[in-house]
């Protein structure tokens, strides 16, 4: 039963009068590190990390250990750190383990890596503190810090036996192709309605037993920010199509992943903590512009979107 229970909780993870987006091109961000896959078609064969039963019972297991505690239950774990609701395993499915869902077996080899996002070399401590400061919306642990070093030991203990250096199939998203005629987040939002509201809430709220959320809030102020690599259309359709909804993967299309992947990333949630002297069209132009697909600083039925919500 308690097996029962904690697999449960980590099972909560992020998708999951509006017109259509015609997509001239998609300017992805340059993440030439996280290749196709197109696992779907080719049944790719992708890297086991090691069984729990594999790790030692030393000081070393011992962090490892806790680094995967902390990547389950971040939010109770690491609170001084985390300034949404949000838990690694919310964005890194089976406890960083799962393909096509960023596990942490396929990162931590590349690491250090040059970033667009911050346009300098990042160590892989460097990677973890940004998951903090976009995607959890809070504060970035000290690179020497316990947080930093157990999530650090976990990483490489799931990656044992994997190459250096080498991107392995399942890395990324594998993002769905962008669809001729754009995304329509009218489509996207009879979608939502029906394959993600039972688990996410009809306002994007997540679902919570007692204080802890099983799954996650989608948008709002307990969500990932405007900086955060999901708030990407393409980001979120790649993550969807393979992930959502949970337990039945890759049951939709390219075009519905899409659509609703616009429609949850058109809501308002935190602030970019990267704002520009309060401009949020200095900040698009700055950050966003050439980031992927996404909605921040447009507007919408005559709605500015990138607000943030508090």
């Amino acid at each position: 039963m308690k097996t029962l229970f904690r697999n449960f909780l980590i099972v909560s993870a992020l998708l999951g009068s509006s017109s259509i987006f015609a997509l001239d091109k998609s300017k992805l961000e340059d993440q030439s590190q996280i290749p196709s896959t197109h696992s779907r078609i080719n049944k790719v064969v992708y890297f086991t990390p090691p069984a729990d039963a594999d790790l030692q019972n030393n000081a070393f297991g011992e962090l490892v250990r806790r680094g995967e505690a902390i990547f389950v239950n971040t939010k109770a774990l690491a609170p001084q750190y985390v300034g949404n609701q949000m838990n690694c395993v919310n964005c890194h499915l089976d406890r960083g383990r799962l393909a096509n869902s960023s596990p942490m077996w396929a990162a931590y080899p590349m690491y250090p890596a040059y970033r667009k996002k911050n346009n300098k070399v990042n160590t892989y401590a460097e990677r973890l503190q940004g998951c903090f400061t976009f995607s959890m919306n809070g504060t970035p642990p000290p690179a020497d810090s316990e947080v930093i070093l157990a999530l650090t030991t976990y990483s490489y203990w799931l990656s044992t036996g994997a190459p250096i250096g080498k991107a392995l199939p399942g890395r990324g998203f594998d993002e769905p192709p962008p669809p001729k005629g754009g995304f329509d987040i009218n489509r996207g939002k009879v979608v939502y309605e029906k394959q993600c509201q039972i688990c996410h809430g009809s306002n994007g709220e997540g679902q919570k037993v007692g204080s802890n959320y099983v799954f996650p809030p989608l948008w709002g102020k307990d969500s990932y920010n405007w900086g955060a690599g999901m708030h990407r259309i393409n980001t979120a359709a790649g993550f969807i199509q393979h992930n959502m909804p949970l337990g039945r993967g890759e049951t939709l299309s390219d075009l519905e992943s899409w659509d609703v992947a616009a429609f949850i990333n058109m809501h308002e949630r935190p602030q970019d903590p990267r704002l520009i002297d309060g401009d949020i069209e200095k900040t698009r132009k700055r950050f966003h512009a050439d980031d992927g697909v996404n909605l921040y600083g447009s507007t919408i039925d005559g709605v500015l979107i990138g607000q943030g919500a508090k």
